[in-house]
């Protein structure tokens, strides 16, 4: 019985320390599109905001080490469906980053399609995090990532 209640209390323990990364993780990821969404918008001269490219591009950098950090952490904790959609919501956020930076390039549609993608990436970890840690119920459906999903107005065609 005690060997038991052991055993409980060390899986309790671990399910706690995973959701902390989990958490984190998705936390680290929003705060690496926020920083990108701010120097893509300054870059491409749809925003002023009293901030340096310069100085937004070291965020974006300080960001994305402690997404990397966070990223780690799921990966010394998580099983191998959260595995897999952590790579999967990395790669897309990556290509955020990317874009934001100027090393890809592409119209105002692709980058509005890459938080597209972000976002459906996040809510695919969300599922898999909730699998992991057996949290019952579910949400799926397309329109469940449109809810959080804030893109940035096109500009008037005089300003493109």
């Amino acid at each position: 019985m005690e060997r038991q209640r052991n055993a409980h209390i060390m899986l309790t323990r671990w399910d706690e320390r995973k959701l902390d990364a989990y958490a984190d993780y998705v936390g680290q990821v929003r705060s690496c599109i926020y920083a990108s969404v701010l120097l893509y918008e300054v870059r491409k001269g749809m925003r002023d905001i009293g901030r340096t490219e310069s100085e937004l591009a070291l965020a974006l950098t300080d960001a994305e080490g402690n997404r990397g950090r966070a990223f780690e952490r799921v990966m010394l904790l998580a099983e191998d469906g959260v595995v897999e959609a952590a790579h999967a919501l990395n790669g897309a956020a990556h290509a955020v980053d990317w874009r934001a930076r100027g090393t890809t390039d592409g119209p105002l549609e692709e980058w509005r399609e890459l938080h597209r993608v972000a976002f459906k990436a996040i809510n695919q970890f969300h599922e898999a995090a909730r699998n992991d840690l057996g949290v019952n119920g579910d949400f799926h459906g397309e329109e469940q990532g449109a809810r959080d999903l804030v893109l940035p107005r096109a500009r008037p065609d005089s300003q493109s």
